[in-house]
């Protein structure tokens, strides 16, 4: 992968992990219009780097609110902040589970089927419509529905569905706050995308080629720093605006990479 490549893959990461537009399936379009024919596990190594990239910009931005559960946590009360990590910890359970047996299959998804993102786009475009639709309220979220909004997430990691999208989507449809419901989404990954991470890492099971270092290195670096800004000014933009505004984007880019496709 050449150097360039992966600084616009990092930006685009970076870039699309805060907004409910799908930085996989982006990342999937940016890999065939680079001309990017790496194997699937490559590809997927790339991927995770990246991810990992901006989980650690959002541990960054939202640093103080981590530091408020761990100290609400290590009181040893049934208090808010414990609460929250424990839905958290549901929130996990149907991602972790499809992580757990279906990962060959879903890691061949990664290996540039534009048509799949295009669809799965679309149906992003869509949720986000209904879930536009919905009043605003006050309500925050509860455990059942920490495992509904889990179950979103598990299905976005499929390419194209945008995970913030789908959980903020679900959240909102449930009733909830969106400001609680834009919180709950960006910290429920972080500890899904570390364990990912160490799961990857120890089993050995992605292909690492040396001379990849620089690129994934470079990648990483500007998925950061591009992360950095967007979680900042992603999550007010979120909060402020109207999401069938990303609705449109999303049903513009999935169809013209369903076309883009067909024509290759």
């Amino acid at each position: 992968m050449e150097i360039i490549d992966a600084i616009v893959l990092g930006i685009i990461q970076g870039l699309t992990e805060f907004l409910p537009v799908s930085s996989s399936g982006h990342l999937e379009l940016g890999k065939a219009i680079l001309g990017d024919h790496s194997v699937p596990e490559e590809s997927l190594l790339f991927t995770v780097v990246l991810h990992f990239a901006t989980a650690l910009s959002t541990i960054v931005v939202f640093r103080k609110d981590i530091l408020e559960l761990i100290k609400g946590a290590l009181k040893f009360e049934w208090n808010d902040d414990l609460q929250f990590i424990a839905k958290i910890a549901i929130s996990m359970i149907p991602a972790v589970i499809v992580g757990l047996f279906f990962e060959e299959q879903l890691e061949q998804l990664f290996g540039g089927n534009i048509v799949l993102v295009g669809f799965m786009l679309i149906i992003t475009a869509a949720l986000l419509y209904l879930a536009d639709k919905a009043k605003d309220t006050s309500k925050k979220v509860s455990f059942k529905n920490a495992f509904v909004i889990g179950i979103s997430q598990a299905v976005a990691m499929l390419p194209g569905i945008s995970r913030s999208g789908a959980t903020i989507s679900t959240s909102v449809l449930l009733g909830n706050d969106k400001t609680k419901a834009a919180r709950f989404s960006f910290l429920m990954v972080v500890p899904l995308i570390f364990g990912k991470i160490a799961k990857d890492v120890l089993s050995g099971d992605l292909s690492y080629n040396s001379g990849n270092f620089t690129a994934l290195s470079i990648g990483f670096i500007a998925a950061f720093i591009a992360g950095l800004f967007a979680c900042t000014w992603m999550i007010a933009l979120v909060k402020k605006s109207r999401l069938t505004y990303f609705a449109i984007y999303c049903a513009i880019v999935g169809v013209i990479a369903i076309i883009f496709s067909f024509a290759n």
